[in-house]
């Protein structure tokens, strides 16, 4: 096995493999996740980094779904299948924790997405990441969001103070969508937060291109995983075993290299530094002539009936129709008659929308946009502007990768990474 996984990265590259250089210190990490949601990806991350989680000084895994019906027993049913795995993992690496010491950081979060406020009320979720945050540390809090910002935020919001003591990489793109009132909130209030907004690049650990045969998202699991321990024996129930992963170049970025640059190679992706995050408000709707940028914050203003429907309830829904099929978004009522809706697109396409609410003499309403495929693109009047530590996607058009920008900064390293991984598999057989 050895002697085909360095001929295989032989003939990809050319050369000698490209060894992961080495964190200067153990990351401390915090892991908000919507696992046992819509998205089974976080299923194959999280066994990911548990069969790694020795790399890491991990403090909190918190159930955040902002959709779906995710919740800490997922994260706890996983650990279930580590513990019966690790004595296999300890024969060959030290360091790994306790399936206790995991249990006991597992936190539930806010269930369903924060309203358009951004925050809400805390949850235990929120608390811990505040507890976590404040320890006395000279090493910051990684926080590692697989899907929506809401327990995020909700922390930022209770305790402005742990702004400057923790460093955040977003899994964004579709999760934006999800949790586009609690992004909001975070870039108007804390755009000097240390951020990275990964929103194409995380896209390119499961590109079909320059992968070998035996790596591909559809053989990884018969040539590596089958039969490999109980986290192997589960893998097969997400997706058929066939490899997505979504979240997990979070996961690579914090093992490779100097996490605290984010402009450097590594297996996670490499990154630039943004000024600006689009936002677009329309107070009328849109036609088919109207443009807005892939990822922005669009908000959607509406005149109608005055009520006593309150600021944190939905009143109206936003049905929008694209490629994916049909999906509905919470808008709500400012007052005096004004109602509002945000949504984020998370990819090129033309959008159709309709606007339906339950009140009596509310308007129905619909429109269409165009998104097109550049971000953050060109600035606008509404934009919130960023601070010195917001990064996101590298815009080079060499970069993208089947259409998603920066996805080649991450499918460059794909193979390592899994022959990487194919080692720990191997243990477990």
């Amino acid at each position: 096995m050895r002697r085909w996984v360095l001929a295989g990265i032989m003939v990809l590259l050319g050369g000698p493999a490209p060894a992961q250089q080495p964190v200067p210190e153990k990351p401390r990490l915090l892991i908000s996740t919507d696992i046992g949601g819509t998205d089974p990806d976080d299923n194959q991350s999280m066994a990911h980094f548990l069969m790694y989680s020795n790399r890491f000084t991990t403090e909190g895994l918190v159930s955040s779904p902002s959709y779906g019906k995710g919740s800490k027993q997922e994260l706890l049913r996983m650990i279930d299948l580590y513990e019966k795995d690790l004595p296999a993992l300890q024969k060959n690496e030290k360091g790994y924790p306790s399936p206790a010491a995991l249990r006991t950081v597992c936190k539930q979060g806010r269930q369903g997405p924060a309203p358009y406020a951004g925050y809400r009320t805390a949850t235990e979720g929120s608390d811990w990441i505040i507890q976590c945050a404040r320890k006395k540390s000279p090493r910051s809090l990684w926080i590692l969001v697989w899907g929506g910002l809401d327990d995020l935020a909700q922390a930022l919001h209770d305790a402005p103070d742990i702004r400057t003591k923790i460093k955040v990489y977003w899994i964004g793109g579709p999760n934006k969508k999800w949790s586009a009132n609690s992004y909001a909130y975070i870039a108007a209030n804390f755009p000097d937060l240390w951020f990275i907004e990964c929103n194409g690049s995380y896209n390119g650990f499961f590109s079909r291109n320059n992968t070998v045969e035996k790596l591909t998202n559809t053989n990884y699991y018969d040539n590596y995983i089958k039969g490999a321990g109980a986290l192997g024996k589960d893998f097969k129930n997400y997706y058929k075993g066939h490899i997505k992963m979504g979240d997990t170049p979070s996961l690579l970025y914090l093992m490779d290299g100097a996490p605290g640059n984010p402009f450097k190679e590594s297996w996670g992706g490499s990154f630039t530094k943004i000024m600006h995050s689009p936002r677009t408000i329309f107070n009328r709707n849109t036609t088919i002539a109207d443009t807005v940028t892939i990822y922005s914050v669009l908000e959607f203003h509406f005149k109608g009936p005055k009520t006593n429907v309150g600021s944190n309830k939905p009143c109206f829904t936003m049905t929008v129709q694209a490629g994916i099929g049909e999906q509905q978004w919470e808008g709500f009522y400012l007052g005096d008659g004004a109602y509002v809706v945000r949504y984020c697109p998370k990819q090129s396409e033309v959008l159709t929308y309709k606007i339906t609410s339950a009140i009596p003499e509310f308007p129905e309403q619909s429109g269409q946009l165009v998104v097109d495929n550049t971000w953050p693109g060109k600035g606008g009047p509404a934009d919130y502007r960023l601070g010195d530590n917001w990064y996101s996607d590298r815009a080079g058009s060499n970069l993208f990768d089947e259409g998603w920008q920066g996805a080649k900064t991450v499918s460059k390293w794909r193979n390592d990474a899994l022959l990487d991984w194919a080692k720990r598999w191997a243990r477990l057989q």
